[in-house]
């Protein structure tokens, strides 16, 4: 069953692209993009597509990128060849054709040749950390993947700064771990921190919650130093446990003292003591910090039975983070991040896609879901967490993080006003692009697309959805009314 409550009023933005399933880390690597359209196809056989705003991901671009990551650390990457690439160019371009260059290697030829001839070059492959590990492998599509990612975390930060959107999703996001000029924890580029670049070109406060089994430890870093974004991250600590930072202590440092908060947890925590736990934290965060508005990392391996996390959190649980959060009626952002056994990952963001509609959705897995034989053993939206489980947590621990972090959020004003950290130059907007750009919207406000285009895009044949769209700002699909 459905149930809508009372809050179905807002709009809800969605970014989708059916291309971002089909990358593939790797047969054994534990990140699967597979789950994005997984919970994507929940979200059109659950019907919840028809009260959204779908709009197609782009790819972002170079430039926007370089916004926050490292010039060279950009290029790198849309440059990336593998060592086995690089070995069969070298040794088709110097073995055939009588050194002459076939025409579809030039490119990667000469690029091979300029990395050559760089003998004070580092090895670029350690020094950013791709493809020197299991963790961030090289796969084929890898640049366009972190294009996706982050051309929709950015647009959903348009969506909402231009008052189109009350919330915004792309479960393809939140990808916390990437730092400046290097990759870490399966992400390459961190979207989180580029949307929220976005949001401050005209917001004053952003907050971000992080509710991945995992530390944002990128994102912190990132705003480390600021007092107009405060970062709050709830996580499995200790035990050399990844990424081993977020410790309660881990405050941010110069204007943004404070401002970092920290709530690390031992494994085996389940729905009581977390929501209490959460509810506790983020209502005071509010209060002091006063957001305009609130970026969440949904990462579902906090969820119970993830292959890596050891939390032990029903969907419901972890969707009562997101009710909890739509109730400060302040502007919500969710994105994606970690979620390792997929079928759940799917489950528990279809289920928050409906939160954020106002729609409970409790049935079985759609028989029609071309995905239905992974959910094999049990057809349920919602599955039993792991029973006899230890809960590490004791409540008197769980009360000492919690009067920590209250000591902590004493040392600010509260709504904190004038004396903020200056705005880097990189947040004003590039007057030039944006007109190109506005130019380019209004002639595809021209373009109609097609039924066909639609149905393909979203995954829908049936005639009675018939809908007519413009491709403006590459929305597929209005809410239907």
């Amino acid at each position: 069953m459905i149930q809508a409550d009372s809050d179905s009023s807002r709009r809800v933005a969605y970014f989708y692209n059916r291309l971002i399933g089909k990358f593939h880390y790797g047969k054994e690597h534990p990140m699967k993009p597979k789950r994005i359209a997984m919970a994507h196809s929940l979200i059109v056989n659950f019907g919840l597509y028809r009260s959204l705003d779908v709009y197609l991901i782009r790819e972002a671009q170079l430039e926007e990128l370089k916004k926050f990551h490292d010039p060279e650390y950009v290029t790198y990457l849309s440059q990336y060849m593998s060592e086995n690439k690089v070995n069969f160019v070298k040794e088709y371009c110097s073995t055939n054709n009588d050194g002459v260059i076939p025409e579809n290697l030039l490119e990667e030829y000469k690029l091979i040749t300029k990395w050559s001839q760089n003998k004070s070059s580092k090895n670029l492959n350690t020094e950013y950390k791709v493809g020197d590990s299991a963790d961030n492998p090289t796969f084929q599509g890898l640049f366009s993947y972190c294009q996706f990612s982050a051309g929709a975390s950015i647009d959903c930060a348009h969506t909402i700064l231009t008052g189109q959107a009350d919330i915004a999703i792309n479960w393809s996001g939140g990808l916390h771990h990437a730092k400046k000029k290097e990759a870490a924890g399966f992400c390459y580029i961190n979207d989180i921190v580029l949307c929220i670049l976005e949001l401050l070109r005209i917001y004053v406060r952003v907050l971000y919650v992080d509710i991945d089994c995992h530390h944002g430890d990128g994102v912190e870093e990132a705003f480390y130093l600021t007092n107009r974004v405060m970062t709050l991250s709830f996580h499995q600590y200790g035990d050399d446990f990844f990424p081993g930072t977020g410790q309660l202590n881990s405050v941010g440092l110069g204007v943004g003292r404070y401002y970092a908060v920290n709530v690390p947890l031992k494994p085996g925590i389940s729905d009581g003591p977390y929501l209490e736990l959460f509810k506790k934290v983020t209502s005071r965060v509010m209060e002091t910090f006063r957001p305009d508005c609130v970026v969440i990392q949904c990462g579902a391996d906090s969820l119970s039975l993830d292959r890596l996390g050891a939390l032990n959190l029903s969907i419901k649980g972890h969707g009562q983070c997101i009710t909890y959060m739509k109730q400060f009626g302040v502007p919500l952002i969710l994105l994606g991040g970690g979620g390792y056994t997929i079928q759940n990952v799917s489950r528990c963001w279809a289920y928050e896609t409906g939160i954020c509609l106002g729609q409970n959705i409790d049935e079985p897995i759609p028989a029609n879901d071309i995905y239905y034989q992974n959910y094999k053993g049990d057809y349920h939206l919602h599955f039993p967490i792991q029973e006899n489980v230890e809960n590490r947590n004791k409540s008197e621990d769980l009360n000492k993080i919690v009067s920590q972090v209250y000591d902590h959020l004493k040392n600010l004003e509260n709504s904190p006003g004038i004396h903020f950290h200056d705005v880097p130059y990189s947040f004003y907007p590039n007057m030039e692009l944006e007109e190109d750009e506005d130019d380019k919207i209004k002639m595809d406000q021209k373009q109609e697309i097609s039924l066909g285009e639609l149905e393909q895009e979203l995954g829908i044949s049936d005639e009675a959805n018939a809908i007519s769209v413009n491709s403006g700002s590459r929305k597929l699909h209005s809410k239907e009314t």
